[in-house]
């Protein structure tokens, strides 16, 4: 299983949120640079990184941090927020970005997520949030009335490979992921999942390990000191 620590960026800062609340951001680094090298150091050797000025406005302003971890940490950088046009692909790819999460505009404009699959294949992902089952957008602030397991079968669809899954309940709380959620979806469809929101433990990374799941991101924890990263590295195995 690949791990993917993550770094949330708002402001130029590491920060981190409770339940996607803005209103809850706060500082967990002041160096984003420094944090990612920590996480090579550490063994991992990918990052999930979000925009999270992008996720809410569209408008992206951590460009320069971005390209830096690309270019300057070793891991291979999977970033997500506020890419919503063929433009901001090309831009965001440009930074030395690994892979592109869509999450909004693929509610919105699907055809766009096909465009995107059809020219750049497995380096789209989309980002799955949702609610008690149902898919919220624009930073989580939005429902969109769809059922998270239909709407990842429309992805399927459509020929994306990749989904990364946050039950917004369980994001920044350290109460355990969704593991329920998680195995519907892999019941549902065969593409890639990694599970995001509510990872307390290296515990809880063994356990999202032995359901065969794709990837984990590790956000709070990492910062919470909750999760020894080289031990859960060490477990997950090989990373690249």
């Amino acid at each position: 299983m690949i791990l993917f620590p993550a770094i949330d960026l708002k402001n130029g800062q590491a920060v981190r949120l409770y339940k996607g609340d803005f209103a809850t951001a706060h500082q967990v680094a002041s160096d984003p640079l420094a944090v990612a090298k920590d996480f090579y150091a550490a063994g991992a050797r990918y990052v999930h990184m979000v925009d999270l000025d992008g996720a809410r406005s569209g408008q992206r302003q951590n460009g320069s941090i971005v390209r830096a971890v690309a270019e300057q940490s070793g891991l291979k950088v999977e970033l997500g927020g506020g890419i919503r046009t063929m433009a901001d692909l090309e831009e965001v790819f440009s930074l030395g970005v690994w892979r592109c999460v869509i999450g909004s505009a693929a509610v919105s404009r699907p055809e766009f997520v096909k465009e995107a699959v059809e020219k750049y294949g497995e380096r789209i992902a989309v980002g799955i949030d949702a609610m008690d089952g149902i898919v919220k957008t624009a930073g989580w602030e939005q429902s969109s009335g769809l059922d998270y397991l239909d709407f990842a079968r429309s992805m399927e669809t459509i020929g994306v490979k990749t989904i990364i899954f946050t039950d917004i309940a369980t994001d920044g709380m350290l109460s355990g992921p969704s593991f329920d959620r998680l195995a519907a979806l892999q019941q549902a469809v065969s593409c890639q999942i990694t599970a995001s929101g509510g990872v307390s433990s290296n515990g809880d990374l063994s356990k999202l390990n032995a359901m065969g799941l794709y990837g984990a991101i590790i956000g709070k924890a990492y910062y919470a000191g909750t999760v020894d990263l080289p031990a859960a590295v060490k477990e997950a195995g090989k990373q690249c």
